[in-house]
């Protein structure tokens, strides 16, 4: 049963629920559209130290906080249905996130729609995954991660690690992941009315400047189509109240299919990206139990190794 703190802003969510898109709708107001959620987020805890940088042509900023390990790191995409978005918008979730695994984190600012469409996002992040390894960061201390938009991407990204033959990271774990733009999944109908983040006009339109003619079931666009052999661990977490609730039992099964360990785990009562609300108790169990998960995953930091990743 979901905590009365939940249900309490759902109802006050459900006052501020983004307007309907369409064809016509231009691209600044679906990126308005798209910062309701991100607003939300709340402040970025005290403790994070934040540094823009870049790893080679994918800009980003290292997100730390005071229990980062320096022998932990985690690959984040950001959400915003590939057309929104950024690591500033979404940096309060990457704290938490990291301060839950005791990581730092690499924020991407991979390139959006549609100014840049598919498959550019999936470009930049193999490209970020190719530098962080020309580092000398071990693939083994490494998870991809990712919200909406971005943890699909993470999965793609993923797949095509995999299929360019290089070393995988340790996990991969995702939030409300977007991961079929085809829209076929019965929980985008089912919930259109309980969601109070999306609409399916949103998320159909974004996919269009997104994919431009590539077919919506490619496997690198919507990885719920995807072969997951050889993938490593994975966790996913959802809502049951979302649209994309079915985007993230469909991961399991792909995992599940491949007989990769994953968890998924989808939460009564709780709407897209819950993890970003401070005030709700099942965001602080998700991050938690996110957290644990990426450090049982990933090898304990000594205090001789050398801080790769600050490098």
């Amino acid at each position: 049963m979901p905590s009365w703190q939940s249900a309490f802003f759902t109802r006050v969510s459900h006052m501020a629920k983004p307007q309907a898109t369409d064809a016509v709708t231009d691209i600044a107001e679906l990126r308005r559209q798209y910062s309701y959620l991100s607003d939300r987020f709340g402040p970025v805890p005290r403790d994070a130290v934040v540094e823009p940088t870049a790893l080679g042509p994918v800009k980003g900023e290292w997100v730390r906080t005071g229990a980062s390990s320096p022998g932990r790191l985690i690959l984040y995409f950001h959400g915003g249905g590939y057309i929104s978005g950024s690591p500033e918008s979404h940096r309060p979730l990457v704290a938490k996130l990291a301060h839950a695994a005791e990581a730092s984190a690499f924020s991407a600012a991979y390139r959006l729609a549609p100014e840049y469409a598919f498959p550019a996002a999936v470009r930049d992040g193999i490209d970020a995954y190719r530098q962080l390894l020309g580092r000398g960061i071990a693939p083994q201390s490494m998870v991809l991660g990712g919200n909406g938009a971005g943890g699909g991407l993470a999965f793609s990204v993923l797949l095509a690690i995999r299929n360019a033959g290089l070393p995988m990271p340790a996990a991969c774990v995702a939030m409300s992941p977007w991961a079929d733009l085809s829209l076929s999944g019965w929980s985008v109908l089912q919930n259109a009315k309980t969601d109070m983040a999306q609409s399916w006009e949103l998320l159909f339109v974004s996919a269009r400047h997104y994919l431009k003619r590539t077919n919506p079931s490619d496997q690198y666009a919507s990885p719920a189509f995807a072969s997951f052999k050889d993938f490593p661990p994975i966790m996913v977490h959802a809502g049951s109240l979302e649209m994309l609730r079915d985007d993230a039992s469909r991961l399991g099964d792909r995992a599940a299919d491949a007989g990769v360990p994953v968890s998924v785990e989808i939460y009564d009562g709780m709407q897209h990206v819950f993890q970003a609300n401070a005030h709700v108790p099942e965001a602080r169990v998700s991050l938690q139990r996110l957290g644990q998960f990426i450090r049982s995953r990933t090898p304990v930091a000594r205090e001789d190794e050398p801080v790769a990743a600050r490098r």
